[in-house]
């Protein structure tokens, strides 16, 4: 009887300890988990602010009176304002990369300032996620919608003031480069709608519209530079995180003109 006593109190000290260190794993995982959480959360704000200072630094620095450096500057400092105040409203690592994009988003706008400006452009950017496969103009089209022409072009120039970095219009690609005028945020408001934004699409990079016989993929591949997948791009989790509007978004397609604000929640 004092055997069998003896081995079920040992039983009890086994099940005991199992049971701490259940609990002390238990303990320990999370904290390790929180600490990790914590670390991202620290990175991600660190990584934010970095490139919004740097946006910054530019918007103050840089001044030009031609068309397109004016306009260059004017989204830049769009963007960096937008920045800003997502970074105030930021609590998530997810959030704060949000606030990233929109200030790369603003950086490719200087960065456009500076060759206009004639300047360096500068290191290359990391890449926007609004803007993946959209691809870069890489020769001068010129076409005529419902009575207006519209030009773009790898280039600034006079009739080419408006840069765009790339990114999608109703899921279809526009490659980044400098157009005649902004058609994806004044469609509506010329009272073109949809529909008018998609035939300059299609005019523009399609010559489906002057040279029949080729279709779309064939005016994409020729019109401007390679494009791979199409990007989700940050529009939608802009929209969803931060009220879904433009004080949000900022970019023109990653929350802002495309996405949150002036196409897809705001004036488009």
């Amino acid at each position: 009887m004092r055997s069998l006593g003896t081995f079920g109190g040992m039983e009890l000290l086994l099940v005991v300890v199992l049971v701490a260190v259940l609990v002390g794993g238990l303990i320990w995982w999370r904290r390790d988990s929180a600490a990790r959480e914590a670390r991202s959360l620290a990175d991600a704000r660190a990584d934010a602010q970095r490139w919004y200072e740097r946006l910054g630094g530019q918007v103050m620095n840089l001044h030009g009176d031609a068309p397109a450096v004016r306009q260059a500057l004017v989204d830049a400092g769009e963007r960096y304002n937008a920045a800003g105040s997502q970074l105030e409203q930021a609590r998530t690592a997810h959030q704060y990369r949000l606030a990233r994009e929109t200030a790369l988003e603003g950086l490719a706008y200087a960065r456009a300032a500076r060759v206009a400006l004639g300047l360096d452009p500068g290191p290359e950017l990391p890449p926007l996620a609004s803007a993946q496969g959209a691809g870069q103009l890489t020769r001068e089209r010129e076409v005529n919608v419902q009575g207006q022409t519209f030009r773009a072009g790898p280039r600034p120039g006079q009739g080419t003031p408006y840069y765009y970095p790339g990114g999608r219009y109703q899921g279809r690609p526009v490659p980044a480069g400098w157009y005649s005028t902004p058609w994806w945020k004044t469609a509506l408001g010329a009272g073109a709608g949809v529909l008018g934004g998609m035939l300059i699409a299609d005019a523009l990079f399609s010559p489906a519209f002057a040279d029949p016989g080729y279709g779309y993929g064939a005016g994409y591949q020729e019109g401007f530079g390679d494009g791979a997948e199409y990007g989700e791009g940050f529009g939608g989790d802009q929209a969803g995180d931060f009220g879904g509007g433009g004080d949000f978004g900022g970019g023109d397609f990653g929350g802002g003109d495309f996405g949150g604000g002036d196409f897809g929640g705001g004036d488009w």
